[in-house]
């Protein structure tokens, strides 16, 4: 049976189903339902004429078509179209639909679910049979290989959904361990995230960020079927493979032509601000970076901040022929230069204090460059799923914040491809920033910080909440429930 989701403009009632011609049905009683979550069950239907006919879902049916009347909008059915010409497997899919409906929870869905697969069938059948998607299934089944122990637990609500799905990850051996855990008063077991990462050799090594082929690999892949990902058993192995792959990457750069890749300490993190944006033909190097999750980056076309200002002194950089070596001796000692320094230092603080306009661009030019102390960086949205991330693209609230950061970077010359604006210390120094919005308004700086603030915002839950009640947002003309929340929905709907 082929799945798929039909606007329910291209349904009808099917002629097969017993109850074609009746009355419109009374639909009160799974209407709210429908209406908060979509509908979780598919429909069987078959091809007939330039449409479907529904065999077995024909209250879904009436109540979807109520909700597209009342919201005007085109809705769709998940649907389970049955194989063309097959009557009497359309009559016999009619009359299942009043005994195989899909159990409430996850545990009784497992009980049938084992019960079908006991008996010979196979997730393709199973999911067929009770109108589900197979990762659905697959993901219930995933509950037979816990232990009883574990699912009585979570059936009498001691552990939470997060933590049992992480379990499923577990071998009989790790089991057994959390369970001593559990039951041990004076032992703390962990739980959700924190147990899937106990459950992975202390980090969650994702099959995204191998630079091997998975198929040569011969550790051992463990699925998460409730977050569509895969993660590494082994670190050690991983590692193994991954430094295998690095090393054969860093030959590759280096017959592009890159004199220089720096392979970072694993877990060492690239500062873009430490470091002078140089292309490969003025002596820029190749950094590799390594995070402890797996992820490797390469930031090509960098120098060190130390190494961009020795060759800028040696070509002489602002200066019309090369700058000599000096030979004689500075015109203050050390410990003279210092005090001289810190005094400056000390002048310079006292000043911005009684100019809060100099500090406002100031600040802002710390904001846009970075600096020794400070450093800004911007917002990530992260391993989200795809549909999120579509439906963030797409909102109106994002698409704002997009235009206003392009008027912003075309304010400040900040125009290469995909710039963000904490990415402006690529081209200026902190100084030389200041001294550009020295010639800039009030208002104008002020709406460079509120977009720099914007852009690097946290995505903290107590920030994020707080700023909203500060500033009361409203979000009903913001934002509306679009396919991607309603899919997640059902997706979590045993959560």
């Amino acid at each position: 049976m082929k799945l798929k989701e039909i606007p329910i403009n291209d349904l009808k009632i099917s002629r097969h189903n017993m109850r074609h011609g009746g009355k419109a049905p009374d639909v009160s009683d799974i209407l709210p339902s429908i209406r908060e979550s979509g509908v979780q069950q598919s429909m069987l239907v078959r091809k007939e004429g330039k449409g479907y006919g529904v065999v077995a879902g024909r209250r879904r049916l009436c109540a979807l078509r109520i909700i597209a009347k009342e919201t005007g909008k085109t809705l769709k059915a998940p649907c389970g179209i049955l194989e063309d010409g097959d009557n009497s497997a359309a009559i016999e899919a009619s009359i299942i639909e009043n005994i195989a409906r899909l159990p409430a929870t996850e545990m009784e869905q497992y009980e049938a679910f084992g019960r079908l697969k006991k008996s010979g069938r196979c997730v393709e059948d199973i999911a067929a049979y009770f109108g589900v998607t197979e990762i659905k299934v697959k993901r219930i089944l995933a509950l037979s290989d816990l232990t009883p122990e574990i699912r009585t637990l979570y059936a009498d609500e001691k552990i939470r959904v997060s933590t049992i799905r992480a379990l499923t990850l577990a071998t009989p051996e790790q089991q057994a361990d959390w369970l001593a855990l559990f039951n041990d008063e004076e032992q703390y077991e962990p739980h959700g995230n924190e147990l899937k990462s106990w459950l992975t050799g202390g980090n969650n090594i994702s099959t995204k960020t191998a630079l091997f082929e998975l198929a040569d690999y011969d550790g051992t892949i463990i699925t998460d079927l409730f977050d569509d990902d895969s993660y590494f058993r082994d670190p050690d192995t991983f590692w193994e493979y991954q430094s295998k792959a690095i090393a054969t990457a860093v030959k590759e750069l280096r017959t592009q032509g890159w004199s220089e890749v720096i392979v970072m300490d694993r877990g060492e993190t690239f500062y873009a601000w430490e470091h002078s944006k140089r292309p490969l033909e003025a002596g820029g190097k190749v950094f590799v970076e390594i995070s402890h999750n797996g992820q490797v980056e390469a930031h090509m076309g960098y120098l060190t901040a130390k190494d961009a200002k020795k060759i800028d002194a040696i070509i002489g950089v602002g200066t019309d022929k090369p700058s000599k070596a000096k030979t004689s001796k500075p015109e203050m000692s050390g410990p003279l230069y210092s005090y001289v320094g810190l005094h400056r230092h000390a002048a310079a603080r006292a000043a911005l204090i009684e100019n809060p306009q100099t500090t406002l661009r100031l600040v802002t030019a710390h904001m846009l460059t970075g600096s020794r102390l400070w450093q800004v960086n911007t917002h990530k949205m992260g391993a989200i799923k795809d549909k999120t991330r579509d439906s963030l693209e797409t909102s109106i609230c994002h698409n704002t914040f997009l235009a206003e950061q392009k008027s912003v970077r075309e304010l400040l010359d900040i125009l290469w491809e995909g710039a963000q604006l904490t990415e402006a210390g690529h081209s200026y120094s902190c100084a030389a920033m200041f001294i550009k919005l020295l010639d800039f308004t009030d208002d104008d700086v002020l709406r460079i910080m509120t977009c720099v603030m914007a852009e690097s915002l946290s995505s903290s839950d107590l920030l994020v909440a707080a700023i909203g009640h500060v500033t009361e947002i409203d979000m009903k003309p913001l934002w509306q429930p679009d396919e991607a929340f309603f899919e997640i929905l059902r997706d979590n709907r045993f959560s």
